[in-house]
C-alpha cells in the first residue's frame, strides 16, 4: 500500500487469443520482480509498480522498445509504501470482502 492510500498501477500483460478449439481466451497476469527493503520479510518478490509518471509509457501500445519497457521492471520506492498484518484470509480465494486487508 502506498503510504499516502493513493492508487497505483501493477505492471501486467494482456492478451485474447485464439484456443485449440477455436475458442477466444483472454489471459492476463501481474509481473513481478525482487522484493524491496519492505517486502523481502513477507515475500522473495513483489508485484512492479510502475510509477505514476511512467504509466503513459508502460500502457502506450505503440512502444515497442524491450530495454525501455525492461527499465521500469523494478522494485518501488519502499519509503513510499507501508505494510501491516492482515488476516490469514487474504491468502483465500473464497474471501472477496473488505475484512480481508484490515489491519489486525
Amino acid at each position: 500500500m502506498m503510504k499516502d492510500e493513493s492508487v497505483f498501477s501493477f505492471a501486467g500483460l494482456y492478451d485474447t487469443w485464439i484456443g485449440p478449439h477455436g475458442e477466444k481466451v483472454n489471459t492476463c497476469s501481474i509481473i513481478t520482480t525482487k522484493p524491496n527493503t519492505l517486502m523481502v520479510d513477507i515475500n522473495d518478490r513483489m508485484p512492479v509498480i510502475i510509477k505514476r509518471e511512467d504509466e503513459a509509457l508502460w500502457f502506450d501500445r505503440e512502444v515497442q522498445d524491450g530495454k525501455l519497457l525492461e527499465s521500469l521492471l523494478l522494485p518501488y520506492d519502499e519509503n513510499q509504501m507501508k505494510a501491516y498484518p492482515v488476516s490469514k484470509m487474504v491468502g483465500n480465494v473464497r474471501y472477496d470482502i473488505p475484512d480481508c486487508i484490515a489491519e489486525i
